[in-house]
């Protein structure tokens, strides 16, 4: 029989950026949900709803007459105290005078020094309630907490608004920058401490904390950002815990609540395997496995662990060494054993785009994938 032709690809180890693509939600970097602090009638609106508005910007203004009058009143009531209280301290200082000549009694001086300690404790009280009044005055114009994006307001001019009411008037969330939260399953996340463990990978310093982000609509977010931290706690209905970075967003082009996906780095493997996907064929069982040509030019039968797609090939973690002759081509009914007469390998003789993996291969749309 005429001996088959195949072509193969000869391992080798390169340097990959390992790379989890995840899926998750942009959430706003600050918000403010406004509420009263005083009771009282609405009777203006100073801002125009979805615009930007400024920290300290006035936003509502509440009817400010019932709170005048009681700063006036207790300016009034603090001014009648302290007409009252030099007169009894001068009785005092005279009844201490009389008493070593026992022109007073005892009783007499004591009844005034506690007039005086009264009426000084009256003062001091009516200034406290003159500060609380002048401050619910100051609360009739509710001011913006924060810097941001204001959405609808929930109430119009002539509304009756209450202290610290459970509706919010309305909400002030800041968009630049902007949070991106992602989950990630405790499985990957502790087989990922174990490859940095064992050294299979390789921590890239402050680069490795560097996350890509890809739109709803497939396309790469401009900006670069940064992984903030991995939440303690795990979600008893996923399984999962969440990664939260932070994303510079000085065009507005994320908003709250948009599903986006993130590429985080895991690190660098510098020993990685990669062989096209074409040459990976799978048993009864779906357990991954190639054929390659061995040194009496036969083919022969290796099972694979296989770790991840990357581009148009698979990351082999078991079942290759480097110099391998994995048969890409002419694996139709080759069974092992088989004489076979190989040649290189040509992705663009075979029509296929050629192997990605290296450390700037674009990231993939697969689940897992390299940067």
């Amino acid at each position: 029989m005429r001996t088959p032709a195949v072509s193969v690809v000869t391992v080798q180890t390169e340097k990959v950026m390992l790379s989890t693509k995840l899926p998750g939600r942009t959430a706003a970097f600050r918000i403010a949900e406004i509420r009263p602090q005083v009771s009282g009638l609405i009777l203006e609106r100073l801002f125009e709803e979805g615009t930007d508005v400024k920290a300290g910007q006035v936003l509502y203004r509440i009817d400010p007459a019932p709170f005048k009058a009681a700063l006036d009143n207790a300016r009034a009531a603090l001014r009648r105290a302290k007409a009252n209280l030099p007169p009894l301290r001068l009785r005092a200082e005279r009844y201490k005078a009389l008493l070593t000549d026992k022109a007073v009694s005892q009783q007499a001086y004591d009844d005034t020094v506690s007039a005086v300690k009264q009426a000084e404790a009256e003062t001091a009280s009516l200034q406290a309630q003159v500060k609380t009044a002048r401050i619910q005055l100051q609360y009739t114009k509710i001011t913006a907490p924060i810097a941001g994006r204001i959405g609808r307001s929930n109430v119009t001019v002539g509304a009756i608004v209450t202290a610290y009411q459970p509706l919010a008037l309305a909400t002030i969330q800041q968009l630049d920058p902007m949070y991106v939260d992602v989950p990630q399953s405790t499985v990957d996340l502790l087989r990922l401490k174990s490859r940095l463990r064992k050294g299979l990978l390789k921590s890239q310093g402050e680069e490795q904390n560097k996350v890509k982000l890809i739109l709803e609509d497939e396309s790469p977010y401009p900006l670069e950002g940064i992984l903030q931290f991995s939440d303690i706690t795990v979600d008893k209905t996923t399984g999962s815990v969440t990664l939260r970075a932070l994303f510079p967003n000085p065009d507005g082009v994320l908003l709250p609540g948009m599903f986006v996906q993130a590429v985080i780095r895991e690190g660098v493997n510098e020993q990685a395997i990669l062989i096209p996907q074409q040459g990976v064929s799978r048993d009864p069982k779906g357990n991954p496995y190639c054929l390659v040509v061995d040194s009496d030019s036969k083919a022969a039968f290796r099972p694979l662990n296989l770790d991840r797609a990357i581009g148009n090939t698979w990351l082999v973690t078991a079942g290759l060494a480097p110099g391998d002759r994995v048969i890409v081509e002419g694996l139709v009914m080759l069974r092992p054993g088989t004489p076979v007469q190989a040649t290189p390998f040509d992705p663009s003789q075979s029509g296929h785009a050629p192997t990605a993996g290296g450390p700037d291969a674009p990231p993939q749309k697969s689940a897992k994938g390299v940067e």
